[in-house]
């Protein structure tokens, strides 16, 4: 197995709110939000507000997801009505919308994940049948009138997040095409103006990404609707549009001309733009060895391969927007509380002190 296909088999689509965090940092200067960044990270830490730090960042969207399977366990009667009482919107992202438009803050969406009376009875990373898809899609728009951002699924080129999905097939991609394409006519009678974000890939995969979007087909034979192509180029080399195309199907950072290549192609224009690339996640883990990459680097070289993506992303304009996961290392996990296989892959420390990274996104 490459380095670049075990960099995504070991990952798990959970983490986003897995952190483990102890203490806030009080930002010690403000920065105007740049729409070119985007994060992941929690919303409150012990009852504070995190909103400040991303403020300071110059965070221009902050991401977070929705889980159908958990909003909606039973089937609502009326789908496309957030006031359904099958729904349960979580408390958390109404603070999450609050504090966003407080600081000034776009929102971005994942909806991901199906309950069992929308496929089947079976486990959530299963395909839903696309008209209840779109009816959550609908009540959710409806939900947060604020979110112009919507992504459809999180990664579902991995079988562990998106199923049915035959190794280096085009069934999978073809079912989510059905999938993403519903929920974009759903998204766009709520609200015009509504952003959605498509495919989702990362930089391996059960089915790679060169192949998932050339196989992202509809029935009939063309491709389905979207506003942005979502993709995760994680990387065990520096990034570098100059580099070698790592090969294979797979796209990391250094890559992402090659992908974009293959978007024009296959996936072609919306109106008489390019269709440009949502990164919605990034990282580099630092410090150890960890549990969800099988590398890591020193936390200087975490700043630099950082400050070598913002400036591709600031100078290249087929990236829409350059998002970072996660806002804080995860608590250490070892014997007696000592450092174990955590991923240290924040802008801060676990304990909120921070790193040189945290400076590079700030300047970014």
């Amino acid at each position: 197995m490459s380095t670049l296909e075990a960099l995504l088999t070991s990952r798990a689509i959970a983490v986003a709110f897995a952190l483990c965090l102890t203490l806030h940092v009080v930002p010690t200067a403000e920065a105007a939000p740049s729409p070119k960044k985007a994060i992941w990270g929690p919303a409150q830490v012990d009852g504070r507000s995190q909103f400040p730090i991303y403020r300071d960042l110059g965070v221009g969207i902050y991401q977070a997801s929705l889980n159908w399977s958990e909003i909606a366990p039973t089937r609502p009667a009326h789908p496309a009505d957030p006031a359904d009482p099958a729904y349960r919107w979580p408390e958390e992202l109404d603070f999450v919308v609050r504090e966003a438009r407080r600081y000034g803050i776009r929102v971005s969406l994942q909806l991901v994940f199906s309950p069992p009376w929308a496929n089947g009875g079976r486990p959530p990373q299963w395909a839903p049948r696309p008209g209840a898809f779109a009816g959550f899609a609908t009540a959710a728009a409806r939900r947060y009138p604020s979110v112009r951002h919507w992504m459809v699924w999180g990664e579902p080129s991995r079988q562990p997040n998106f199923r049915p999905l035959p190794p280096n097939r085009p069934t999978g991609p073809r079912v989510y095409s059905r999938i993403l394409d519903r929920a974009y006519g759903a998204l766009k009678h709520v609200r015009r103006r509504n952003l959605v974000i498509g495919g989702n890939t990362f930089t391996a995969g059960d089915v790679k990404p060169l192949q998932y979007i050339r196989s992202m087909r509809l029935p009939g034979g063309g491709p389905p609707r979207m506003d942005l192509y979502g993709h995760n180029p994680f990387t065990s080399r520096p990034p570098a549009l100059w580099r070698p195309y790592v090969g294979s199907g797979y796209a990391d950072f250094s890559d992402l001309d090659t992908l974009v290549g293959r978007v024009d192609r296959y996936l072609g224009r919306r109106g008489r733009r390019r269709i440009k690339l949502f990164i919605s996640e990034f990282t580099v883990p630092t410090d150890h060895a960890n549990h969800a990459f099988p590398f890591h680097v020193s936390r200087r070289t975490q700043a630099v391969w950082l400050g070598a993506a913002l400036r591709i992303t600031r100078r290249w304009p087929r990236i829409y927007t350059f998002g970072w996961f996660g806002l804080y290392d995860e608590a250490p996990n070892g014997p007696g509380g000592r450092s174990g296989d955590e991923a240290n892959w924040g802008l801060l420390d676990w304990r909120g002190r921070r790193k040189p990274a945290y400076e590079v996104y700030k300047r970014g």
